[in-house]
């Protein structure tokens, strides 16, 4: 049975690191690393990745390397998976006199994965992005390891491009890598993406009144990652009068935590009601919650989705064929987000607005969207087109020839 990070274990992040026989004989079965994290669009296709090589090899030995206090280290154990955390943290780009500090941790955290590395001997190890794929992998490669990085945005970062000299292979998910890769080690895989997003059997209909909606009317999915984005919340929240007054059409949102009592309190504004808990008969046409557990039912129920411009967010709607509205952040590494959304819109496959005018255009731009049924078609249809499936499975079948090399 596949795991995914919606199956809990009970195994714990302070999970001892496998050493298998003594340091003196030889150790026999697969040791893997997998290294990487930060948010959920690192560690869903960690874990997918670590899914498919059990799948291929259930013999496999699988430890992940992450972040010290970053969300790994709950969601890794939670998918059954060990995991050790490195006490790495990233560099602070506007204030530069602040990374001293985090030079040390980045010293500090090479150690760690050396003594790792020498204690769990793997024979390959695979870096995902995130703060602990960096050191991990450049330890690795710099002990004769065999080292893969899954780069997951149509803009390569500066720690992936470093790694790549002495990776044997990169898996990408857009076209046109060469430029930051060396083309020869280039192999287009796509980005894994949650299992139970693809194995599930429920139907639009069911999906809508799950939320409890109207199967009749069109449904507007609004997404923001598991802890929001202040942009799209920001519109939401100036356009709650808006939602109201467009009844025909029906809402599901994801606030993320920081931001659901900001929400309660414009729906209690807006409609003059007291809200304990936000819900649709605040305002009837309206879902909200601050995180929405169930995404497969959320993905069926919506007619069409607005969402910040991550990799793995986008790798899930190719495979959905949902038409998108993406509001990339500004507040990322090289504004990869803008060039994640760019690489659809050339191809006709999602609407890009940008977020410093998402307040005056995001919700007009929804409404006219989902009214328009020949548009709503065109974009599922081009979307589809870019669709990588088997991602992880074909990544861990690369992981397993370097091994086999």
């Amino acid at each position: 049975m596949k795991k995914d990070l919606n199956n809990h274990t009970s195994k714990s992040n302070s999970t001892p690191l496998p050493t298998g026989k003594g340091q003196g004989e030889r150790l026999t079965g697969l040791r893997i690393i997998i290294s990487g994290g930060g948010t959920g669009g690192h560690i869903f296709p960690a874990v997918s990745i670590a899914n498919a090589i059990k799948e291929l090899r259930p013999d496999a030995e699988i430890l992940f390397v992450g972040a010290e206090g970053r969300m790994e280290m709950q969601r890794v154990p939670d998918a059954g998976y060990k995991i050790i955390g490195l006490p790495v943290a990233g560099f602070d780009r506007k204030r530069l006199w602040k990374n001293f500090a985090v030079l040390v941790k980045l010293m500090r955290s090479q150690w760690k994965a050396r003594s790792i590395i020498k204690k769990f001997r793997p024979q390959v190890a695979v870096g995902v992005g995130g703060y602990a794929s960096g050191p991990t992998l450049k330890t690795a490669g710099m002990m004769g390891i065999p080292t893969l990085i899954q780069e997951q945005n149509s803009y390569a970062g500066v720690t992936n491009k470093l790694l790549a000299k002495k990776a044997r292979k990169i898996c990408v998910a857009y076209d046109g890598m060469e430029k930051f890769f060396p083309a020869e080690k280039i192999i287009m895989t796509g980005n894994p993406v949650r299992q139970n997003l693809l194995n599930h059997s429920i139907s639009h209909e069911e999906a809508v009144r799950s939320f409890g909606l109207s199967p009749e009317k069109r449904t507007i999915l609004i997404l923001g990652g598991s802890l929001g984005a202040r942009t799209i919340n920001q519109t939401l929240t100036n356009g709650l009068e808006i939602i109201r007054t467009n009844p025909d059409i029906q809402f599901i949102w994801q606030t993320g935590k920081i931001y659901i009592e900001q929400v309660k309190e414009a729906i209690a504004a807006t409609t003059g009601e007291t809200v304990n808990q936000p819900n649709i008969q605040a305002i009837p046409n309206l879902y909200v919650t601050d995180f929405i557990k169930d995404m497969a039912s959320a993905y069926a129920a919506a007619d069409l989705v607005i969402s910040r411009a991550g990799a793995g967010s986008i790798s899930e709607f190719c495979l959905l064929h949902k038409p998108v509205i993406l509001v990339p952040s500004p507040n990322v590494a090289e504004d990869h987000q803008t060039k994640n959304a760019l690489a659809l819109v050339n191809k006709d496959a999602a609407i890009y607005v940008k977020d410093v005018e998402a307040k005056e255009q995001l919700l007009p731009t929804a409404l006219e969207t989902i009214a328009d049924t020949g548009k709503l078609e065109s974009l599922s249809e081009h979307i589809a087109r870019l669709a990588l499936p088997d991602s992880a499975s074909i990544i861990a079948k690369e992981v397993l020839k370097l091994i086999e090399k």
